[in-house]
């Protein structure tokens, strides 16, 4: 799983209207359900994205920014985080979630794009 592009997430303030949006444009479609954290959606608004050639989600909620970031697979989120601040990237949130299941994390990089890590721990 390491350092691959595993994951995007197309954010928003009005989720149903968004995967209603996504749906027409490219004919996704989705199971709605939780995300493994609440700073990533609301609860029972993450729609995970069925046939959209990548694992994905269409999400959010009120109280969340428009943003859209992809996620990178990575055997330890907490190390890479640690890594990643230590060459310029700000930790926006996590590590958050179940470990030895699935934990993910964001950050900024240097110039300030928002960037997503997953993995076991």
């Amino acid at each position: 799983m390491a350092d691959h592009v595993v994951h995007f997430e197309i954010i928003g303030t009005d989720p149903v209207a968004l995967r209603r949006y996504y749906s027409d444009l490219f004919g996704w479609s989705y199971d709605v359900g939780d995300a493994s954290s609440p700073a990533v959606s609301e609860p029972g608004q993450y729609g995970f994205a069925t046939n959209a050639g990548l694992n994905g989600g269409v999400a959010g909620g009120p109280t969340l920014a428009p943003k859209v970031v992809f996620y990178v697979g990575v055997d330890d989120v907490a190390a890479a985080l640690s890594r990643a601040e230590e060459l310029g990237g700000h930790r926006t949130f996590g590590p958050d979630g179940t470990p030895g299941v699935f934990v993910v994390a964001q950050f900024t990089d240097p110039e300030g794009n928002l960037i997503g890590l997953a993995g076991p721990k």
